[in-house]
């Protein structure tokens, strides 16, 4: 399944709902600051290079309506309102730079003319993207052969990114070229990407895909049926350690135990040179409705319940065994202060 999830329109960004996947696909147009902030928050969009898309539509979206009085000053609120939607996936600052670093370089232009700089910037963000895709579905799909059956988890797909995903990239090319790879996919509770979103885009395209409950995990591995692990990123800092949906971590260290390979797969975009471990990365909290309320008829816990529910967990560099980006994979030891950016 390949194609454009997000896309700029004249009326607004354009993007598919993930939160009624997969039994209805919606498609909404949104152009207030509110409904282009919500959309993050409530996961309408998803996936850390997706956020990044959408950030830079959304804040080129938004200029278009500022007047050019205190233009900057406008512009950089909009950013930090937008970039405050979710603190863990490093795509979404990243990407809301460039187009106001464009805006810095453009200030001096006519009105239009600059606008025009911001738009080309942000369409730059998008393109690069599917390139960068392209590039990693290429470098993982060496981590196979024919045969292969790899587990992943959450939903790290087309739609997550721009074109064939990462941690599905590799799946979705060797389906392409004739290859059989196989999958599980962890169903990634609380809020199902991976039953809801990897399985529908892998059953569509194709993929021989068994979808289980994130605690059968460990029995699929320990019956010797899995070759690889396959995950996406949000964030990687400089010494490996990286942020994803919450149960990686576990996986990983199942892995680890049974001698599976963990491969990390993600753009360059998401390694933070800034931060030094993973000790550094914010970890989002969300409401605990949805553990115990949501996709559910009744509520399934008992009222007044207490919830801990962290979107993220951090995985150790000590247990990946490749980290996958466009510009080649990475094994450790991970120093990616110095060769991210090379």
């Amino acid at each position: 399944m390949k194609g454009r999830n997000t896309e700029l329109t004249d009326s607004g960004v354009r993007i598919i709902d993930q939160s009624r996947l997969p039994n209805e696909e919606i498609y909404l147009t949104l152009s207030s600051a509110e409904d282009l902030c919500d959309a993050i928050k409530t996961l309408k969009v998803r996936g850390a290079p997706a956020i990044g898309i959408f950030a830079a539509y959304a804040l080129y979206t938004l200029a278009k309506s500022l007047p050019q009085e205190d233009f900057g000053n406008r512009l950089k609120e909009y950013a930090g309102y937008l970039n405050s939607s979710r603190p863990t996936a490093v795509n979404l600052s990243w990407a809301l730079r460039r187009v106001l670093d464009a805006y810095e370089r453009s200030a001096g232009m006519p009105h239009g003319e600059m606008l025009k700089e911001l738009e080309k910037e942000a369409a730059a963000i998008h393109e690069e993207d599917i390139s960068m895709c392209r590039a990693i579905s290429g470098h993982g799909l060496s981590l196979l052969k024919d045969g292969s059956t790899v587990l992943t988890h959450c939903n790290a797909g087309p739609l997550a990114t721009s074109e064939y995903g990462t941690a599905l990239g590799p799946i979705l090319l060797a389906k392409e070229r004739g290859i059989d790879v196989k999958v599980f996919a962890d169903e990634t509770r609380p809020l199902l990407q991976g039953a809801r979103l990897t399985a529908y885009e892998l059953q569509k395209a194709g993929v021989d895909v068994t979808l289980i409950c994130d605690n059968m995990a460990s029995i699929v591995m320990q019956s010797g049926w899995v070759d690889a692990v396959f995950v996406g990123c949000d964030r990687v800092a400089a010494n490996g350690d990286t942020a994803n949906k919450i149960g990686t971590s576990g996986l990983a260290v199942l892995a680890k135990y049974y001698g599976v390979p963990f491969y990390v797969l993600g753009p360059s975009s998401t390694i933070d040179t800034g931060c030094r471990t993973g000790e550094d990365i914010e970890i989002e909290l969300r409401e605990g409705a949805e553990i115990g309320k949501m996709f559910y008829e009744k509520p399934m816990a008992p009222a007044g319940i207490k919830y801990y529910n962290p979107a993220f967990d951090v995985t150790k560099a000590e247990l990946i065994t490749a980290i996958v980006t466009e510009k080649g994979i990475f094994k450790p030891p991970f120093d990616f202060s110095r060769t991210a950016q090379e």
